[in-house]
């Protein structure tokens, strides 16, 4: 007999994976312990379940799943020729219907090109007391994207509007925002994509306080701290509506940062699936104070995120206390500073299959 650890490792199906398969139908195991409820598979289960991760890489529907796995080991496989043909087809439909809809939205951004890039070509000079802008760097530098397939993600934004100097990074599973006054520009807004080795850079030059004055001319950014300069050229992409990602809300609750990284170093951890990080999972108590679940029930009141983000996220927050915006299992939670609101991230939740 092998353990559920012991099949979710050689099969590369996660724990949870296989309690949901079970609860399912689809892979029951060969023996349940009555006492511990421990889920126990025969030797020759372990090569339904590597059929099971493939078929579900491969995005086959549940029902078609099960199907196979019936008849898998019988005398005639026709059945499951005959599935995955079906299968087949249909993603091949798929792709050619999204191929489609791709080609019709590559239009339209041609459409729109000329109108974004007159975001990036503005001349923009203004200044900034350096502390406030260090501090918007430290806050939303750990959201940087380090993936080479969206270089529009691997870099600050910059975005100018009247007043206020938003920055913003985000690498789709987080994203941090702050906010910095400005003074000597009064033109309409723009945006800049800073890449992480200029803003980098940037940042080094701000500790000596003072005024900072950032310039765009072109494609050029410029930043002059003290006896310093740090200058280069702008990201050549389009960085997303970061204001359409924010979160509608959700219940608000203040946390001690000290007791709450106290208790993630000592309360429950959710393993991910296989390769997958660690999961925290947050729940919100009748009171509205924030504790830790040991497993992932059927809550409203409760989110899966990524531990390690949700540890970032803390320590950018840079304050003794931070408020916890916790909306849905599927909702964004926000976390963000009681005396500046303006200055936040957002963790994406992590869906949990039990």
């Amino acid at each position: 007999m092998r353990s559920i650890g012991e099949t979710a490792r050689d099969s590369g199906l996660g724990v949870s994976a296989l309690r949901f398969y079970d609860r399912a139908g689809v892979l029951v195991p060969a023996w349940v312990d009555p006492v511990s409820g421990y889920r126990w598979y025969e030797q020759e289960q372990l090569e339904e379940a590597r059929l099971l991760a493939r078929l579900r890489r491969a995005g086959m529907p549940l029902a078609d799943i099960r199907l196979v796995l019936a008849s898998w080991s019988g005398v005639d496989t026709g059945l499951v020729r005959e599935l995955l043909a079906s299968h087949l087809r249909r993603l091949e439909q798929g792709l050619s219907d999204a191929r489609s809809e791709f080609s019709a939205l590559r239009a339209l951004l041609d459409h729109r090109e000329n109108a974004m890039t007159s975001l990036r070509t503005a001349t923009v000079r203004l200044s900034i007391a350096a502390p406030e802008l260090a501090a918007a760097l430290d806050a939303v530098r750990f959201a940087v994207s380090t993936d080479p397939e969206l270089p529009m993600l691997g870099g600050v934004l910059f975005d100018v509007e009247g007043e206020s100097l938003h920055v913003v990074a985000t690498d789709r599973y987080r994203m941090a925002v702050a906010r910095a006054g400005v003074a000597g520009y009064d033109g309409s807004r723009v945006q800049v994509i800073v890449g992480t080795a200029l803003a980098d850079a940037m940042r080094a030059l701000l500790d000596s306080g003072g005024p900072a004055r950032f310039s765009v001319e072109g494609d050029r950014v410029t930043l002059e701290a003290g006896d310093g300069q740090a200058a280069g050229q702008c990201l050549d992409h389009d960085f997303p509506d970061y204001r359409r990602l924010l979160p509608a809300g959700g219940r608000r609750t203040v946390v001690d940062v000290a007791a709450f990284l106290k208790a993630l170093a000592t309360g429950p951890v959710r393993s991910g699936e296989a390769g997958a990080h660690d999961l925290s999972v947050l729940g919100v108590e009748g009171g509205g104070a924030v504790t830790l679940r040991a497993d992932g029930h059927d809550d409203p009141n409760r989110v899966a995120v990524n531990r390690a983000f949700l540890l970032d996220a803390l320590d950018a927050g840079a304050r003794d206390r931070l408020i916890l915006e916790i909306g849905a299992p599927t909702a964004p939670i926000a976390i963000r500073r009681p005396d500046d609101e303006g200055t936040f991230s957002i963790l994406m939740p992590v869906r949990l299959e039990d």
